[in-house]
């Protein structure tokens, strides 16, 4: 049996995802949350350690070099979440947001459906 993969903001060490979309030009870097938004420290922390560990790979040079296509390429981050972010997660969000615009960097929060519940 293969193991399932390990990712969401619990692993601050693994990358979720990444794609350049060529429409835009953007490099996009996600994170899944798949947890409800309870207002635990705990996740929020989590949420915090795996952005700064994606800041990280994009600004200090470890994805152009692992991808030099991709030097100079405008960054979105996205927030991937099966949940609405609680009250404290959108603070925190808030303040995400307002650090990585002095870096031109996007924060995205999307809403996405578990695989498998979508309407027929």
């Amino acid at each position: 049996m293969v193991p399932a993969p390990v990712n969401g903001i619990e692993h601050p060490a693994v990358l979720d995802a990444l794609a350049h979309d060529a429409n835009t030009g953007k490099v996009l870097m996600a994170m899944y949350e798949t947890r409800p938004w309870e207002g635990e420290e705990k996740q929020l922390q989590q949420l915090e350690e795996k952005l700064n560990a994606y800041l990280s790979f994009a600004l200090d040079g470890e994805m152009t070099e692992a991808f030099p296509h991709l030097s100079g390429c405008p960054l979105e981050i996205q927030l991937r979440t099966l949940h609405e972010p609680d009250e404290k997660a959108w603070g925190l969000i808030r303040r995400i947001r307002e650090q990585l615009s002095f870096q031109d960097i996007a924060f995205e929060v999307i809403q996405v459906e578990k695989e498998g519940s979508g309407s027929p």
